[in-house]
């Protein structure tokens, strides 16, 4: 079965050449010898001027039941594809206990920063819709340092409740348990 790549772009128009640099890129995440459902690139081009690394490529991804997120940024879309690749490949090697090529990480790589954004007006701007199977606490701390969030929201294992767990600003982890009620106060 042919790895299926998605690219689509957001305040810009994907040219031909740069469609086809994006899917073969993103198919070498193939060659970790895992099983990918099919990976979602999205190129986009912040519009703020002070921006310098304007240029983000966004690379989603679901590798054996796991979801994956790589964000590559930089001045040209190509070296930002770049990076969102290498990304990927780290995370999912180090989720599967594979050796990666580190030759090719690019310098300076950096996350886009939601700080970046402080000058638009909030509002809801992407909606995901998310298969999960059931997980322990432990299994979905993996699973949010693996997207790259502050929290997930998931299925307990063993109640069947939902749950959230969230990084703590200390640095630890918390869980919202749901179906926990506090009838004593």
């Amino acid at each position: 079965m042919e790895l299926q790549v998605i690219v689509k772009g957001k305040n810009i128009q994907v040219t031909d050449a740069l469609r086809e640099y994006a899917t073969a890129k993103a198919s070498k995440i193939q060659k970790l010898g895992v099983e990918i459902r099919g990976i979602v690139v999205t190129l986009l081009v912040e519009k703020n001027p002070s921006i310098r690394q304007n240029q983000i490529a966004d690379i989603d991804l679901y590798c054996n039941g796991v979801a994956f997120r790589a964000v590559g940024r930089d001045r040209d879309m190509y070296v930002a594809v770049d990076q969102a690749v290498s990304r990927a490949q780290r995370q999912i090697a180090r989720r599967h206990g594979k050796k990666v090529n580190r030759a090719q990480v690019q310098p300076g790589a950096q996350d886009v920063q939601m700080n970046d954004r402080e000058d638009m007006t909030p509002s809801i701007v992407k909606v995901k819709a998310i298969s999960h199977k059931p997980m322990t606490s432990e299994e979905a701390v993996l699973q949010m340092e693996t997207v790259g969030h502050d929290f997930f929201v998931f299925t307990d294992s063993e109640s069947e409740n939902t749950n959230v767990v969230y990084r703590r600003f200390d640095g630890n982890y918390g869980v919202i348990d749901y179906g926990v009620t506090d009838q004593g106060r």
